[in-house]
């Protein structure tokens, strides 16, 4: 693929064109306030040149998944706010996405100064199956930009959607590909491409359903792969273990008997926990114990016994592969980070990568929140992707509509 870069857009001129840009600040929040600001963070760059050059940006973003209509809590107000904050330029919320406070506030838009649009979810037609709905929002979208706009887009997490937003705009206006589209997907090329050997995949988080194409697609190209998560439950069972409580997808196990066959006929090693934390409940202060992997049922909880974290033997057999590796990707938090008592495994996890000496990729989502609820700093890695989905469908093979469009 080849793509208009947004310094040929700069380049061509944008003082006092609008200048419409896809970011992404769909960002965690706790009520109005946002927990993790690194989506916002990562996107500053992009609009800090463009209004450095003199362009008048309209930003379009989406927060959460409300059902096509407006609901204060997926409001963009906590992120634009934050956005502001960090900004060395002038930001204003439009009180919606493309009625009159859009038209209004783009219209009164000067030099140098981001107007972020509300939600475009709140707009049923971003997400609409019928090109012809996507296609109208998309107008209307491009109407704000009037006779010399263009579109940048630099909201990786998004690319793999066929929304109004990221599909339809850039097929009315002159396109380009942001840098933070750019960095991912240079990163990700490197993944599945002349990949540096030997290439280790960290795959966690809570459901092996979510993993499987992923999965099926890095059997024969990664060296290993290491399961942790709610998703590793299903592995002990595929290999005949009883998990007691723990979290399983029984209709998974076939599949995952499947891909260990396969795996060790291509030459993956598949990689499960030795050892597991059970607890007696769900929650942060719940009593646990550390057991063998193939004896949760016996933990003092017996049945009732719920996994919530990979055991400290096996956060140090992961810890040694990464660090003998030269290329490790990492996506899914081995246990439930979120209670102290159950962070060990996805901590070593942390540090394990940032001690390396090898390309380090943290995989968006739930890895990137983790590493930073557990005090790390996104410069301790090669790359923490704003990804997520897109980043898995990437790894799958898939192709991503929202770079497919900006292909020139």
């Amino acid at each position: 693929m080849t793509f208009h870069t947004l310094n040929e857009l700069i380049a061509d001129g944008v003082r006092g064109r609008y200048i419409l840009v896809r970011s992404d600040l769909n960002v965690p929040l706790d009520g109005s306030e946002v927990t993790d600001d690194g989506r916002i963070k990562a996107s500053l760059p992009v609009l800090t040149k463009l209004t450095d050059a003199g362009a008048r940006v309209l930003v379009t973003a989406h927060l959460g998944r409300p059902k096509g209509a407006p609901e204060e809590k997926y409001s963009l107000k906590p992120a634009a706010t934050r956005l502001a904050e960090l900004a060395s330029f002038k930001v204003t919320l439009a009180g919606d996405t493309v009625g009159a406070s859009a038209k209004e506030l783009a219209a009164s838009l000067q030099d140098g100064e981001a107007l972020v649009l509300e939600n475009v979810r709140f707009d049923a037609r971003e997400t609409s199956k019928d090109d012809a709905e996507r296609g109208a929002f998309a107008d209307e979208l491009v109407a704000l930009t009037r006779d010399n706009g263009a579109y940048v887009d630099d909201a990786f997490g998004a690319v793999h959607r066929k929304h109004a937003s990221v599909y339809d705009v850039a097929t009315r206006l002159p396109s380009y590909q942001g840098d933070l589209v750019h960095t991912e997907v240079e990163v990700l090329r490197k993944l599945t491409t002349d990949t540096q050997r030997p290439y280790v995949v960290v795959l966690g988080g809570s459901k092996v359903s979510d993993k499987l194409a992923v999965i099926d697609n890095l059997i024969g190209k990664a060296d290993t792969i290491l399961v942790g998560g709610g998703m590793l439950f299903t592995f002990l069972a595929a290999a005949g273990h009883k998990v007691a409580g723990s979290l399983l997808e029984e209709d998974q196990i076939p599949v995952v008997q499947d891909y260990l066959k396969r795996a060790a006929d291509a030459g993956t090693e598949f990689i499960v926990p030795t050892d597991v934390e059970v607890a007696g409940k769900f929650a942060a202060d719940a009593d646990h114990e550390t057991v063998p992997a193939d004896g949760i049922e016996g933990s003092s909880f017996g049945a009732q016994g719920i996994g919530l974290d990979i055991g400290p033997d096996s956060a140090a057999a992961f810890a040694s592969r990464i660090k003998g590796a030269k290329t490790v990707f990492w996506n899914g938090p081995m246990g439930v980070f979120e209670f102290e008592a159950f962070a060990g495994g996805t901590r070593a996890i942390a540090q394990a990568l940032t001690e390396a000496d090898a390309f380090t990729v943290v995989g968006g989502g739930d890895s990137a929140a983790a590493v930073r609820t557990l005090g790390f700093a996104d410069d301790q890695f090669g790359h923490i992707s704003t990804g997520g989905g897109a980043s898995l469908e990437y790894l799958e093979g898939k192709e991503l509509p929202g770079l497919s469009v900006l292909d020139r």
